[in-house]
């Protein structure tokens, strides 16, 4: 399961000489702590906090999905792309999955910080063009706006314009992996997290698209509905409609209160001394606090009694073309302590007691 986490990194400690037993867990956020005593911190995981999706907007309202994207076929059909219009249209381009992003400069020891590489919808007609391809709108995805700097954004996949990635490296642009972003981002600046969120989502949506051509009712092929936020089957005995899937994923930390251990797990894909918490998918019909049991219990025979709730976190750079993952993750304290690995699940488990750096 992916939640991949490197032993080398601080996973988690827990100490006995702190009187609360505070447990950090290291999901995609360091710095998200949670405590025995139930206290749930309001930091954000990576992939999380979208800024641009904040509020819905209301259907008048010239940023609902609607409206923008009667605007942009207006701009469209009257082959202008205008700059000035308002609101304004940024787009971001990605190619096999990759989001465009440039450098914003150097930031000291850190190295330089990443943007995402926004175009403005007159700039990404115009290199389209030049790889041949005809901006249309059902080819743009709506991802959300900010009212106050009257914006709305778009994604676009251009995986057939290849020409695109000479005209944009010449700009210093680059079409980098989300795991790479993901360990490039200033944890800090809620910008750069900001930015990840956006990322994230934007290649949820259109890994989505990508794979929802046909109608999974009738075979029909799908068209793109209120500004790509669903797709509707062509067929007109058919019109099913159909939204944008979430595959919801349980990972847990499994503990032994009494002596101070928790369990990570290792698979055979995993790059030497990486370790992880236990993760599986929910199966239908089956309770979050029972998927952690059943996981658990599969993977490494060990039985949990009580389960509890840490946070959950998108995760759209799950391996196997799954960018739709929501990871819900949980405590799980151990009944048992007998380790029994499937080994068609895992390589191996890895019990260990306080961990320090």
């Amino acid at each position: 399961m992916p939640f991949l986490l490197s032993s080398s990194a601080a996973l988690f400690s827990i100490s006995k000489a702190l009187s609360c037993r505070t447990l950090t867990l290291l999901a995609a956020n360091p710095r998200c702590q949670f405590s025995t005593a139930m206290s749930i911190s309001l930091n954000s995981h990576a992939f999380a906090g979208n800024p641009s999706r904040l509020r819905t907007a209301k259907p008048s309202d010239p940023f609902s999905p609607n409206s923008a994207f009667q605007t942009l076929k207006t701009l469209l059909l009257s082959n202008s792309t205008h700059e000035s219009f308002s609101p304004d249209f940024k787009v971001l381009p990605f190619r096999k999955g990759r989001p465009l992003v440039g450098s914003s400069g150097d930031s000291g020891s850190g190295g330089p910080n990443w943007r995402l590489g926004w175009l403005s919808l007159g700039e990404c007609k115009v290199f389209l063009e030049k790889s041949e391809v005809s901006l249309v709108e059902d080819l743009l995805v709506y991802l959300g706006f900010k009212a106050e700097e009257d914006v709305v954004y778009w994604a676009i996949d251009v995986s057939e314009a290849s020409g695109m990635v000479s005209e944009l490296g010449s700009r210093q642009f680059s079409f980098v992996e989300l795991r790479t972003l993901m360990v490039a981002t200033d944890w800090a600046d809620p910008i750069s997290m900001g930015d990840l969120a956006v990322a994230g989502h934007a290649r949820a949506l259109l890994e989505w698209h990508a794979t929802s051509r046909f109608c999974g009712y009738c075979g029909a092929k799908t068209v793109p509905m209120e500004a790509g936020r669903r797709k509707s089957c062509s067929n007109e005995m058919c019109k099913k409609r159909i939204y944008p899937r979430v595959d919801p994923v349980v990972i847990m930390l499994v503990i032994d209160k009494e002596n101070d251990r928790a369990l990570l797990s290792k698979q055979s894909r995993y790059v030497p001394r990486m370790w992880s918490c236990l993760a599986g998918f929910i199966e239908p019909g089956e309770s979050l606090e029972e998927a952690v049991r059943r996981e658990t219990l599969e993977e490494t025979g060990v039985e949990v009694g009580e389960v509890v709730y840490h946070s959950s976190q998108p995760w759209p750079v799950a391996p196997g073309g799954i960018p739709c993952q929501l990871m819900v993750g949980f405590y799980a304290y151990a009944k048992s302590l007998d380790i029994s690995v499937d080994k068609g699940e895992l390589e191996g488990t890895f019990p260990i007691a306080s961990y320090h750096l």
